[in-house]
This record gives C-alpha cells, structure tokens and sequence, in this order.
C-alpha cells in the first residue's frame, strides 16, 4: 500500500544549510510530521523483536512512501540490520536503481557512521531524523559525515522533526533493559 506524504514547499523552509549543523524543522510548517509518523509505528515493530526502536520511511520525490523498516538486527542476526540500511535496500529494489535520487530518508534517530555512509552512498537528496544521537551521530551531533566537504555527495539534513516522541520512545525502551 503507498501512502502519500505531502512533499516540501520549496519556499517554505531551506533549500539547503550551512555545514556547521542541521537545520531545524519548524515545527509549525513541517511537512515531514506524516512520515515520521511512519517511522514510529515501524519504530514500535523492532521493539517487539527486542530491538532498539528505530524506524526508517523512505519517500520518492513525489512524497510517496517507497520503503519502510525498523531495526532488525536481533530478529535477523545481522549487524548491519539498521532500519536505515533495510530502508535503502528496499526503496532502491522497489525503484530499480540504486541512486536514490530526490527521495528522502526519514528516520526517528540520527544515522549512525555506518547509515550515514550508506545515504551518501544511495545519493539520497535528503535525511530527516527525529532524536539526536550525542554518542553515535554522524548527521551533525558527534560527526557530520553526510556534509563532509570532500565527498562528491552531501544531503540536505534536517533535524528534530517530533524529535521530543523519538527521544521518549527510546528513553521508554532502555529503562526496561
């Protein structure tokens, strides 16, 4: 089932940020608040599989929703089960190519080194995360790896879109553990 998710109004919000950090969402005209929703439903599958909950939506450049994952690397045995990386190789099976390019990535936490590497890899136009990860991030907290200036690809990032519901809903999930 595609579900459509209104895309960006160019003129509404950035068209692109400095490398010093990513741009926050305005939470009044935000239009990735649908799409984050998603990825919170898919946030809550992983927890069932007691894994860490984190959800990825990948959105064709039309809005449309290509892929969806979460975390699967306690269902699957595989370290490299993040819901991002899954995301990715499912948009880029459904479109046939593996250049990703004008889809967004939206995702309840901030990639990590590996996922960051994977969305310049996809040439992915942008990254829209919830939480910020102070110990792993590498979308502009502990490393800015998607902007770093000597790569041939740097994704527009955006950061905080229902990010206080992405942060609780890992904060619920390791005061269990």
């Amino acid at each position: 089932m595609t579900h459509a998710v209104p895309g960006p109004d160019p003129r509404s919000g950035p068209t692109s940020e400095p490398l010093g950090g990513p741009v926050a969402a305005d939470p009044v005209r935000d239009p990735w608040r649908d799409a984050m929703r998603l990825a919170l439903a898919e946030a809550d599958a992983a927890v069932s599989a007691g894994d860490v909950p984190v959800g990825a939506v990948v959105l064709a450049p039309d809005g449309s929703v290509l892929a969806r994952a979460h975390n699967e690397r306690e269902a699957v045995g595989d370290p490299t089960a993040h819901a991002e990386i899954l995301a990715l190789r499912r948009a880029a099976a459904a479109t046939g190519e593996w250049r990703l390019t004008g889809c967004t990535l939206v995702v309840t936490l901030e990639p990590c080194v590996m996922c960051a590497g994977a969305l310049v890899q996809s040439r992915v136009e942008r990254v829209v995360f919830g939480a910020v990860d102070e110990k792993a991030g590498a979308a502009g907290s502990l490393w800015d790896l998607v902007r770093d200036r000597r790569l041939n690809h740097r994704p527009e990032v955006i950061h905080g879109v229902l990010g206080e519901e992405c942060a609780e809903q890992l904060t619920a999930f390791f005061r269990t553990r």
